[in-house]
């Protein structure tokens, strides 16, 4: 066994010890160890970002795009919200030891069905520090135990995180062992990870399409894949266009490096001569590249800098200032473009006509699926779960934002 092995496989064995006190701890406890960890992290917030500087100024030499370094920066704003998350959860229900439901049988059972946690989870993201926060309060709030690996490209940003947050929660009686991260970066250690099976419950691989790829086939464990986010907004025929006109710029220009942003426009042909010159103009003067379909470019032709949509851009996730724009000829046909190209993340349609919107949220196959809102409301705190720890594309166990509930199993307590 190799140094690497035996150091991983000792990460390891000690989450799994540390699970079965974790599930222990009240209430009451864990809430106080949150609150703790909120005020650490203001507090230290100069360590913290320090460390994210180094970060950005490596990713700065790689030229790594705009984009990138928006989803890795820290400032004092995003400390304050990494910290207001952990207060968040704080006030939350515990769901662990929640009773599901419970009956009686006639040969004399009375059959319980009880939330408890899943165990030790393994999560392995990206670029995106705050995340180190959001996994690490909800494993403690939901009681299991988190084994963290961030990408190289955070590994100071997310050491700081992890260190701060770890140091309060042992100092407010949370086992040592509950928490862990992962500091080696050969990739090997991955791999090695992925079969400890016998001590991690669960694996959540949160990034890009090669990277989950990559750890389902690996993996011993089961995994919960967030899968790239190919979000629409459609506007119907019927559609209040100045309403679809913010719904539209707030879905692709917020915030466009992140999963829940809009990656296609489609517009109904009724709605397109009124709807897409101005809609195109606004979004190219915040800086978004435009590749449209034959109908789209024909439409704006008064406008210069619009690309010819191919195929491959229907179904490609671009996490920055490019959209894709596609006129559709009715709602059957938006639907079938979405179900046929979409990564059954989120989806929007901006309608008056409430059959459309009721055809649509019944018809599209997706996680979370809107009636007049930004897809960037696919998102754990919006929901009112404090933060999520990842959106699931899969349909088991969880789908969509994952809260505390969703970072659950349950047992039967027969008596």
């Amino acid at each position: 066994m190799s140094k690497l092995e035996n150091k991983l496989e000792k990460i390891a064995a000690l989450a799994k010890e540390a699970s079965f006190k974790l599930a222990l701890v009240d209430t009451a406890a864990k809430n106080r160890a949150l609150i703790q960890m909120a005020e650490a992290l203001p507090k230290e917030k100069n360590k913290i970002i320090s460390a994210n500087k180094k970060d950005l100024k490596a990713a700065c030499r790689k030229r790594l795009s705009a984009a990138f370094i928006d989803r890795l920066t820290l400032n004092e704003a995003r400390i304050q919200q990494m910290s207001a998350s952990l207060i968040e959860l704080s006030k939350l229900e515990d769901p662990v030891g929640e009773v599901i439901k419970s009956w009686e049988r006639p040969n004399g059972l009375r059959i319980s069905k009880v939330r408890v946690p899943i165990g030790v989870i393994l999560i392995i993201y990206e670029s995106r520090p705050n995340v180190t926060a959001d996994c690490i309060g909800l494993c403690l709030k939901s009681s299991n135990c988190v084994i963290l690996r961030g990408g190289s490209d955070a590994l100071n940003s997310n050491k700081a995180i992890f260190d701060i947050l770890n140091k309060a929660a042992v100092n407010n009686g949370i086992a040592q062992g509950s928490i862990s991260f992962i500091n080696f970066t050969e990739r090997k250690a991955v791999d090695i990870l992925l079969k400890l099976d016998s001590c991690i419950d669960l694996v959540m691989p949160r990034g890009g399409e090669s990277l989950i790829n990559e750890i389902k086939n690996k993996s011993r464990i089961p995994v919960i894949k967030h899968y790239k986010g190919i979000c629409h907004v459609y506007v119907d025929s019927e559609a209040d266009l100045d309403m679809a006109q913010k719904i539209v710029f707030n879905a692709k220009v917020q915030r466009p490096g992140v999963c829940n942003a809009m990656e296609t426009l489609l517009v109904h042909k009724n709605a397109a001569i009124r709807f897409l010159p101005a809609m195109i103009k606004k979004l190219q003067g915040a800086g978004c590249e435009i590749r449209g379909c034959a109908a789209t470019k024909k439409i704006a032709r008064n406008l210069k800098n619009i690309k010819t949509a191919k195929d491959k851009d229907w179904s490609t996730e671009y996490l920055d200032l490019i959209l894709s724009v596609k006129v559709v000829g009715s709602l059957d046909e938006a639907i079938e473009h979405i179900n046929k190209y979409g990564s059954r993340h989120s989806d929007s349609i901006v309608t008056d006509n409430k059959d459309n919107a009721d055809r649509f949220l019944k018809e599209v196959d997706s996680a979370c699926v809107f009636v007049n809102a930004s897809t960037r409301f696919t998102d754990g705190y919006q929901f009112g779960m404090g933060a999520e720890i990842g959106i699931s594309t899969d349909k088991l166990h969880a789908r969509g934002p994952m809260g505390l509930e969703e970072l659950t199993t349950y047992k039967y307590i027969i008596e």
